[in-house]
């Protein structure tokens, strides 16, 4: 932690002699970076503790003002510190509101500033693990910041450029995160391999069909083993997005029917299970908007609770409890349970790994159709995939992965580094 804001740039004596290259995957979700010189592998960076992945998380304390990352982010907000908690940043890149200034312990800062403070205490964190830094860098990107908009993808690259050249970094460049996850998979092979990539993280699902194999790690150059690439603006956030407004907001009147018949408006709802909005509703003009709802309202209770969760600022605890009953579900559990006792005695959700399938699967289409595309445009047939390579947190939803065996049921699934895998890949660009 440290105090808001220092400058987001290193000094020339944070650089050294260190040889290779610096790999970040700055996520929407969690954050990973590794650093690699000639053939040798990887080295994951210890971020936190002895953790190689950082949550892309700051917490704002307002008592102090000193900025909190990652796991401790979380946990101050959590433990109901005063201040203010933002995450999934990366979503914002390519929009115009990256450069709007919002208000942070009575300061106005842009999100691309604060987007900067989070990149310089990745690079700073990994200068203390190395003892120096290499001149170069390797960021990661999806194959689609935005979808559908080349101008607007372009400014999301543009403006993580400018935030790394504030850093110091003298060799910068970008590669696509899946390719970057083959790559690192590519080391593990014995043999040449045609092989779906499938990076699914926090805000984005990326695939690549790409040629993999010993023999060809050698080569300088890998374009011509790159068959196809697609994406989708389709992630993690968006399935917490979901799952949220399926299992928890209707507890606080969403699609709620009024005495006049009509629903609730849903805008509090969608925000208040979206990441990077939630803040959003806690503003004076939102809990006043939010209270002038009530007349909308047949069950007051319903009403009340959304008032508690606002004017309490429990947004942010609440999207927390679905993502990790998300995760929990993913590695295995039948049930899960929400605990919203902070919003009312007794109140609780519940959420399942059928939970998961039914609200997920329109989502999960979109995404699985996203792959498939990616092997038609490489101009293969499934059955010619030999291997599904899942890189990404969120690649280990169950029904995510029973989606993709169904679609490709010939090819070996295999799971990589789900979270550190993209950042070793860097290094190696």
């Amino acid at each position: 932690m440290h105090s808001l804001f220092m400058p987001a740039s290193l000094s020339v004596t944070s650089f050294s002699s260190l040889p290779g290259t610096l790999g970040i995957d700055f996520g929407t979700s969690n954050s990973a970076v590794s650093w690699a010189q000639g053939t040798d592998s990887a080295r994951l960076i210890a971020l936190e503790g002895d953790a190689t992945t950082l949550p892309t998380a700051l917490f704002f304390d307002a008592e102090t003002h000193k900025t909190h990352f990652g796991r401790e982010a979380l946990a101050m907000y959590l433990a109901g510190h005063d201040g203010r908690l933002m995450r999934s940043l990366k979503s914002l890149l390519g929009s115009p509101l990256l450069m709007e200034r919002t208000s942070v312990n009575h300061q106005l800062v842009s999100f691309q500033d604060i987007i900067g403070l989070f990149l310089a205490e990745l690079v700073a964190r990994a200068r203390i693990q190395l003892g120096g830094l290499p001149r170069r860098l390797v960021l990661g990107r999806p194959v689609h910041f935005v979808d559908d908009d080349l101008e607007r993808d372009a400014l999301a690259q543009r403006m993580l450029l400018e935030v790394a050249e504030k850093l110091g970094f003298e060799d910068i460049s970008f590669q696509l995160e899946p390719i970057a996850a083959a790559l690192d998979y590519e080391r593990s092979l014995q043999e040449e391999r045609t092989v779906l990539v499938v990076d699914v993280g926090g805000g984005t699902s990326d695939f690549t069909v790409v040629r993999l194999g010993p023999e060809r790690m050698a080569q300088a150059h890998r374009q011509s083993d790159i068959q196809a690439t697609t994406g989708v603006h389709i992630g993690g956030t968006d399935y917490d997005k979901q799952l949220s407004l399926a299992q928890l907001m209707p507890l606080l009147g969403y699609k709620h029917t009024g005495p006049d018949g009509r629903e609730v408006p849903s805008r509090p709802f969608i925000d208040l299970s979206t990441w990077h909005l939630i803040h959003w509703q806690q503003s004076p003009k939102a809990i006043r908007d939010a209270q002038a709802l009530r007349v909308n309202y047949s069950q007051p209770l319903l009403h009340d609770r959304l008032m508690r969760v606002l004017r309490e600022q429990l947004g942010h605890g609440l999207a927390h409890s679905v993502e990790q009953a998300k995760i929990a579900c993913s590695n295995g559990a039948v049930h899960q349970a929400l605990d919203l006792s902070l919003v009312e005695t007794g109140l609780a959700a519940e959420m399942s790994d059928s939970t998961l399938a039914e609200h997920l699967h329109a989502l999960l289409a979109q995404v699985v159709a996203c792959a498939q595309s990616c092997v038609n445009v490489a101009g293969l047939q499934p059955t010619q995939i030999d291997a599904l390579y899942l890189t990404g947190g969120s690649s280990a939803l169950q029904p995510f992965q029973k989606a993709l065996r169904e679609a490709f049921p010939e090819a070996e699934l295999v799971t990589g580094d789900l979270f550190g895998g993209v950042a070793s890949g860097l290094a190696y660009g």
